[in-house]
């Protein structure tokens, strides 16, 4: 949800920003697609080409043994050469028909089997049906992703492993079965922005792709890093490098809007707060029911909270030329709650359009339409008119 266009030149005003994406996978499904990818690497297959191939056919076949694949997913793999790949796997006794061949948008579906995966005991990669659902979605985003579509299928295969083994923070550490082409292909990777950094076998990937990441659980040495927010159960390390490639990736508005954070002298903010607020993808939310249970009890005590939010919120934007934090709004409004609590807080008065915010962006918290109908709003922008000295 964008904010409403603004003549102001206030910054932080009439801000139209770019958030993050949600994961698209939670960390039992990271689990997942990370197993999906060592069986592969385990598979005695010649090279990246059969091996990108075998991913996307193991998926489709993971439950059953059995899937659908068809000429135009074949083709959209981009392959040096589809057919030594598709021999390669035939090599292995996977049953693919030639229709596979057939690049025709209208070819019917040629059925695949991959015999392994049609056991019912000593499956060697379980997975229930949503969990595969997921991970093959996952697959098709991650290979379609901008700064890796039209790279060869090594640098590719690469991007799949290096999101699958990223960390909530973006922090990846390559594994062991990481195939040898691929390992060649992380440099390209780098250069094209999927990664911002990279250091042997450790690499941090780009924020404009962390919803990919595979949020593998962190190693001790990454959780020594620097612990994130208390309580959010994510670590961040903070990189002067990354952080400016980020804002310069950044929309004209959103890099705004970042520059009215960080040189608000009120809030006195560090680089490493303000990054991480902004670096790190959204989380999927859930609120268990003793979170909600409390706000129930808080809110009795509250009942005018909608209508004093949204007040805190015009002066607050008047003096800082930006909204509040949660916590911020929290601590304004002298409201002593747990962190989850108060997120709670914060997304009731949402959904009752007391306030109103920018996706997941940081500090965009402002009134929403219920407080306008009040007459609780942003200030009128102020268009300044020249006077001729005639008129003086």
């Amino acid at each position: 949800m964008s904010e409403p266009a603004s003549s102001s030149s206030k910054p932080g005003a009439g801000v139209d920003v770019s958030q993050p994406l949600p994961f698209l996978l939670t960390a039992q499904q990271g689990e997942a697609a990370r197993a999906l990818l060592s069986y592969v690497a385990s598979l005695p297959l010649p090279g990246p080409d059969p091996q990108l191939l075998a991913v996307v056919v193991t998926i489709r076949a993971a439950r059953g043994g059995t899937g659908n694949l068809t000429g135009a997913d074949l083709a959209a793999l981009r392959l040096h050469d589809p057919r030594e790949a598709v021999e390669a796997l035939r090599g292995l006794g996977w049953q693919i028909g030639d229709g596979i061949f057939d690049s025709d948008p209208d070819a019917p579906p040629v059925p695949v089997t991959v015999p392994d995966l049609a056991r019912e005991i000593g499956h060697p990669l379980p997975l229930g049906r949503q969990v595969r659902s997921r991970v093959s979605g996952w697959t098709t985003r991650a290979l379609s992703a901008k700064p890796v579509k039209k790279l060869p299928p090594a640098a590719r295969l690469a991007a799949l492993f290096t999101a699958a083994h990223s960390t909530a923070t973006l922090l990846g550490q390559a594994p062991a079965d990481l195939p040898e082409a691929c390992r060649g292909a992380l440099p390209d990777l780098l250069s094209k922005g999927f990664l911002t950094e990279l250091s042997g076998t450790t690499f941090q990937v780009a924020p404009a792709v962390g919803h990919l990441a595979g949020r593998r659980p962190p190693t001790e040495e990454e959780k020594a890093l620097r612990p994130a927010r208390a309580g959010a159960g994510r670590w961040f390390a903070f990189r002067t490098e990354a952080w400016d490639q980020w804002k310069d990736a950044a929309t004209p508005a959103l890099r705004r809007h970042v520059e009215s954070v960080e040189h608000c002298a009120l809030c006195s903010q560090s680089a490493e707060r303000i990054a991480e607020a902004f670096m790190l993808p959204a989380g999927n939310k859930f609120f268990p029911r003793n979170v909600k249970v409390a706000y129930g009890q808080w809110k009795d005590g509250h009942p005018d909270r909608g209508p004093q939010a949204a007040d805190f919120n015009v002066a607050f934007r008047a003096e800082h030329g930006h909204g509040p934090s949660f916590k911020q709004l929290g601590d304004g409004m002298g409201w002593t709650l747990p962190r989850p609590v108060l997120g709670f807080v914060v997304v009731r008065l949402v959904a009752n359009e007391w306030l109103t915010k920018t996706g997941e962006v940081p500090w965009t918290l402002r009134p929403g339409s219920a407080a306008q109908q009040q007459g609780i709003a942003l200030p009128a922008a102020r268009r300044q008119t020249a006077v001729a000295p005639a008129q003086l």
